[in-house]
């Protein structure tokens, strides 16, 4: 009786899942082989090599699932892109932008540097989803701006949490009229509550020292003198609700009527927009109405402070250009990426190449071609004698035609 064989190979290829973009470890190839007992005793297989091939086959079923299993990236880019434009309509809405900063600070702020392991550091690992690290002290609220992002969260299953609230926070500032951030994203999330940092990384709104509390805090994470001080700028932002925090005034004149919901007090009077009216304001102490804390107040009478306080009064660009600096660092501090790099949102595109044509050359647009393919019109003309610099001529080859025939004629006449 003839032996059966069936085999089928099936190429391994790149997934995708919706958790991310998926790339497979190693590609293989699987099969699949359907044995009859007669083939045992065809004259066609020896039994070594048939021996041989189904170790090769129980081998091959037993590494499947750890050779070619996909790993993704934390998050996937194109539904990072779509969640951040939501979010843009949802600060519309809810003019959530102080709430949304001090989220993506809060959860990026426990990093511990001196702490290898992750999630044990510390960092925007999205841990302040769990309800043990909302009920600390410094978080207090905090869980309205989880509930607000969470219908995102849902809507695009793709994007960690790590990554959403560190989203939030970058385009909150940038929405309210505050600098670019260089943002990369690919944060993996904290699996469990087990993960969440202890209580008491956070800084503290009133310390008995506030200088040496905020350093204490901050160079735990890696910031010097100049970032703290920047990062200080931020409360451009946002009100201090005594019920949550226990500072500031239950209403002001610049909060009894909203937006959003009215009450607490602020730093700034337009405290919806972002600039450097803080420094101003806290160097000035003009209005009663606006909130000065005793880590806001040190930040003008702390003498390596000051130098940075002042310069920020006086230079709102200087102040854009080292808060999008020290805000991306704070984000990335502690967090674990997929890719390793991270990426970015607005990373440019490969470039289309350069078509070459006639007409532009000829008509004297030169300095719009690249300088690869000037070189490379350099050479051709060159070689018949002409130059790139200048337009050609329109009579140009039929110049060239008429001297060719002419030698063509020439050397006609003297062959014969």
């Amino acid at each position: 009786m003839a032996a059966r064989l069936s085999l089928t190979l099936s190429p391994s290829s790149t997934t995708a899942s919706h958790g991310g973009v998926c790339r497979l470890v190693s590609p293989i190839a699987t099969a699949r082989v359907s044995l009859s007992s007669p083939l045992r005793s065809s004259p066609l297989i020896s039994r070594p090599f048939l021996h041989r091939n189904k170790s090769a086959i129980r081998l091959s079923r037993k590494n499947l699932s750890t050779v070619s299993s996909p790993k993704c990236f934390a998050s996937n880019i194109d539904e990072l892109k779509s969640a951040r434009e939501d979010f843009k309509e949802l600060l519309k809405s809810t003019f959530c932008h102080p709430i949304m900063v001090r989220l993506g600070w809060h959860d990026a702020g426990t990093y511990n540097k001196n702490i290898e392991e992750w999630p044990q550091r510390g960092g925007a690992n999205g841990s302040l989803r769990f309800e043990i690290e909302q009920k600390h002290a410094a978080n207090a609220g905090l869980v309205n701006a989880v509930k607000l992002l969470q219908p995102i969260k849902d809507k695009y299953p793709g994007v960690t949490y790590a990554d959403l609230f560190q989203l939030a926070s970058a385009t909150a500032v940038e929405e309210a009229g505050g600098p670019k951030i260089p943002m990369k994203y690919g944060r993996v999330d904290a699996s469990g509550p087990e993960q969440c940092p202890e209580e008491g990384r956070l800084p503290d709104a009133g310390p008995p020292s506030p200088a040496a509390h905020l350093r204490d805090v901050f160079y735990r994470m890696g910031l010097n003198d100049k970032e703290i001080v920047a990062l200080s700028g931020a409360h451009t932002l946002g009100r201090s609700r005594p019920e949550r925090s226990g500072w500031g005034k239950p209403e002001t004149k610049y909060t009894k009527d909203g937006p959003g919901a009215p009450g607490g007090q602020s730093w700034t009077a337009q405290w919806l927009k972002f600039d450097n009216s803080y420094f101003k304001d806290i160097k000035e102490r003009r209005d009663a109405d606006l909130l000065v804390l005793p880590t806001d107040a040190v930040l003008f009478e702390d003498p390596s402070f000051k130098v940075y306080a002042e310069k920020y009064a006086e230079d709102q660009e200087a102040f854009f250009k080292d808060y999008a600096e020290a805000h991306a660092k704070l984000s990335n501090g502690g967090a674990k990426f997929d890719p390793s790099e991270g990426f970015s949102l607005d990373a440019p595109t490969d470039p289309v190449p350069e078509k070459f044509v006639a007409a532009k050359y000829s008509s004297g647009k030169v300095r719009e071609l690249s300088d690869a393919m000037k070189e490379k019109i350099r050479a051709e003309y060159q070689a018949v004698g002409g130059s790139p610099d200048k337009p050609l001529q329109s009579n140009y080859f039929l110049n060239i035609m008429i001297v060719i025939a002419v030698l063509a004629i020439l050397t006609s006449l003297l062959g014969n």
